[in-house]
């Protein structure tokens, strides 16, 4: 049986940075480093993380961190954490990515833009998203946060609109709700769209369709958590029926490969290589 592993999938720039400052930190500090949150959305690497130090807590859990150290992930935070950070005296670690870190800004932009008009800003993303909380923390005013058509209800067409995208997003999703947009306000210049999408996740849609094409069956490894993992599993279910979602070896099943000889692995901007790795000698191994 051939067993292949995708050379683009795996860790986005912005998570290899991260996770690579968060092992600095550890190493420097003696494992006394606190997560704000999962560094990342898979829980082997978490696990991995943990055993080295890095300890993952939750923003009730700021209180009794004063005189530590506090990791900020690559997801990115409001500036209401920072502040509280000053206060209670913890020195933040920020590994937010610069694609984030520059989305953040034009959020803030996009809505001195809108007061000015009396419009509202809106947003591609998954609500409860670190990076979506993230981003709509960055201002006081209501942000509309969209996560499919039908959420377009949400919009008072009537009004100008400014729409951006977590980094993650489908490109074609974002563009569809533009265009649905544009014609629900019937006046092109009362619509402002910016494709904040990451290009170095986003052009690897079409690679990885074109990649579990080629496989009689394809393993897609993510966490359960990880919103760019369902958008990129769901590119290769559609092209090929059978693709499966797995988050480690031990769910892979026997029925799977049955007139199979040939498998993809692949996986989303969360999933570590090693991990892929790991999937891979199992099918080899068991299968």
């Amino acid at each position: 049986m051939l067993v292949e592993i995708d050379k683009n999938s795996g860790f986005c720039f912005g998570v290899v940075r991260a996770i690579s400052k968060a092992e600095a930190a550890v190493a420097e500090l003696g494992g006394e480093v606190y997560s704000l949150g999962d560094i990342v959305h898979n829980r082997m690497e978490v696990q991995r993380l943990e055993a080295l130090g890095l300890k993952t807590v939750t923003h009730e859990d700021m209180a009794s961190l004063s005189g530590r150290d506090l990791f900020i992930r690559a997801h990115g935070e409001p500036p209401t954490t920072y502040r509280r950070a000053e206060e209670l005296g913890i020195r933040v670690i920020d590994a937010t990515c610069p694609v984030v870190a520059q989305l953040q800004r034009k959020v803030v932009a996009a809505h001195e833009k809108m007061q000015a008009v009396g419009g509202q800003v809106v947003i591609l993303g998954k609500r409860g998203h670190a990076e979506v909380v993230g981003l709509t923390g960055q201002v006081e005013q209501p942000t509309i946060v969209v996560e499919r058509e039908e959420d377009l209800q949400l919009v008072d067409f009537s009004r100008p609109v400014f729409f951006l995208s977590q980094t993650t997003q489908s490109i074609g999703l974002f563009w569809s709700l533009a265009e649905q947009m544009k014609v629900r306000l019937g006046d092109e210049s009362m619509l402002t769209v910016d494709d904040t999408i990451c290009r170095r996740v986003s052009n690897r849609e079409k690679a990885l369709g074109e990649f579990a094409k080629r496989f009689d069956v394809v393993i897609f490894v993510c966490g359960k958590k990880s919103s760019n993992g369902k958008v990129l599993f769901n590119v290769c279910r559609t092209a090929n029926e059978r693709c499966y979602n797995i988050e480690e070896e031990s769910e892979l099943q026997a029925e799977w490969f049955e007139e199979c000889s040939s498998v993809g692995i692949c996986g989303a901007t969360s999933t570590p290589a090693w991990l892929m790795a790991r999937v891979a000698k199992a099918i080899k191994e068991k299968f």
